[in-house]
């Protein structure tokens, strides 16, 4: 009985407090992507650039600092058009849906990875990263059908109250 209470409980906590698996990046990591950014920028090839642009991308995108998230979805976005390889198409539209991810705009990330599973379907990290955005459109569904029926249950409750009082 124990068990079953704290599996529900442990539920519980993690319905409300999003649960995802998608790693954090921290400041110094970004500052170090950058200073490789502007060091590629001074003189490196073509690849080299293009690489540490996609690492500095992911970072941004996996930071807490929702500018740096913005600042991530832009560089992304920015590149995508010139993206050839469909390997690379690939790792930015989920760097994409991971942006979107973080920054509350759950449908554009599912759209996002529904894309990348065209190109291709197997992909785990995809297929996870979708798991965790349609449970969380799930969840913000449950969470404003419960405030709306709180809402229409006090209105009814102080309809009725004042019905009570006039009577």
């Amino acid at each position: 009985m124990e068990t079953k209470i704290g599996q529900f409980l442990e539920s519980v906590s993690t319905f409300f407090s999003g649960g995802d698996q998608i790693p954090w990046c921290s400041r110094d990591i970004i500052a170090g992507c950058e200073k490789e950014v502007t060091y590629a920028a001074s003189g490196a090839s073509d690849e080299q650039k293009g690489e540490s642009i996609m690492r500095l991308s992911w970072a941004l995108v996996h930071s807490r600092q929702p500018d740096d998230v913005q600042r991530g979805i832009a560089m992304l976005k920015a590149s995508l058009a010139n993206t050839n390889s469909p390997l690379q198409r690939r790792e930015k539209l989920y760097l994409l849906a991971v942006g979107y991810y973080r920054s509350g705009d759950f449908s554009r990330s599912r759209q996002l990875l529904q894309e990348c599973l065209e190109i291709a379907p197997d992909w785990r990290q995809a297929l996870s990263l979708q798991k965790t955005v349609e449970d969380r459109i799930t969840k913000d569904g449950v969470i404003g059908i419960g405030i709306t029926a709180t809402a229409v249950g006090l209105i009814v409750g102080g309809i009725a109250a004042a019905i009570a009082r006039k009577n």
